[in-house]
């Protein structure tokens, strides 16, 4: 049998190469370490942009690992992802504290930039479910003083784009659906009112037309049960009538998760965030 031969160049900019450095504690709010994972180029020479990730939990703990054979195409592409976690509402940590985790997580990164050779200026927040909501209230409060914390203080929390799959935009109507969450909503109004909880975690109510909102993409499949698709497009009406930049894509009797997922939507929600950041 013939021996075959073939010869490749060497990658001296590592390109399409990445790495995934685990376990950074990025805050200790409320006695507790929270952490995210990172996936970052092998090229370390160039500041790359940066793409904040939330895994969707129901507001409990994010698994990290979700996601990651997915996110780390954008790292292999020159960016930075982390993929954060966050306080658990259900062990004491009512709103604002996941909102106020994943804000901390952003400060920290801009602080760290140069250290995980970051591009500070270009930062986009993505997440699925709990994570869209999440995602669309970091950016309709970027450097909002009600949320910030002393960790990073001064430190901006702004974001250049967000991402939100299947994020549910009113809570306020959440009930109304007998949704299963109830001891969750019950954390996180923690005391409180939960319709007035309920109404502020609730991105529809909290953007206004005065409020600075980057852009924003959408995606949400017509078949979700647990996030009906309706909040998808209340959403991008608003956003549209405010004169916001939006997009709103639709995935063809998608559950949540699950089947909604595929290549082509992949590939859109990455060239969106390319194309911002």
């Amino acid at each position: 049998m013939a021996l075959t031969k073939k010869t490749y160049p060497q990658n001296p900019q590592r390109t399409g190469m990445a790495r995934v450095v685990a376990e950074i504690s990025y805050s200790a709010a409320g006695g507790e370490k929270t952490v995210l994972t990172l996936l970052r180029p092998w090229e370390e020479a160039v500041r790359c942009p940066l793409v904040v990730f939330v895994q969707g939990s129901g507001w409990t703990t994010p698994d990290r690992g979700y996601e990651i054979p997915q996110l780390a195409h954008l790292a292999q592409r020159g960016y930075v992802v982390a993929t954060v976690c966050h306080r658990d509402a259900r062990e004491g940590n009512p709103f604002p504290a996941f909102l106020q985790d994943v804000k901390t997580a952003i400060r920290f990164l801009r602080a760290h930039a140069e250290e995980y050779g970051i591009d500070a200026a270009h930062v986009c927040i993505y997440g699925t479910s709990s994570g869209g909501n999440t995602a669309l209230l970091v950016g309709a409060t970027g450097d909002d003083p009600r949320y910030e914390t002393d960790e990073y203080k001064g430190v901006s929390d702004a974001v250049s784009c967000v991402v939100s799959c299947f994020g549910p935009t009113d809570l306020t109507m959440i009930p109304d659906m007998q949704n299963p969450l109830d001891d969750v909503f019950l954390g996180l109004s923690g005391g409180r009112d939960p319709r007035a909880v309920l109404r502020e975690m609730s991105p529809l109510h909290v953007v206004t037309k005065e409020t600075p909102f980057p852009p924003c993409l959408l995606a949400h499949g017509t078949g979700d049960t647990v996030v009906p698709y309706f909040m998808a497009t209340q959403m991008a009406d608003k956003l549209i009538s405010f004169g916001k930049d939006v997009r709103l894509l639709t995935v063809t009797d998608a559950p949540h998760e699950d089947t909604f997922w595929s290549w082509p939507l992949i590939e859109d929600i990455y060239a969106f965030i390319q194309e911002h950041i």
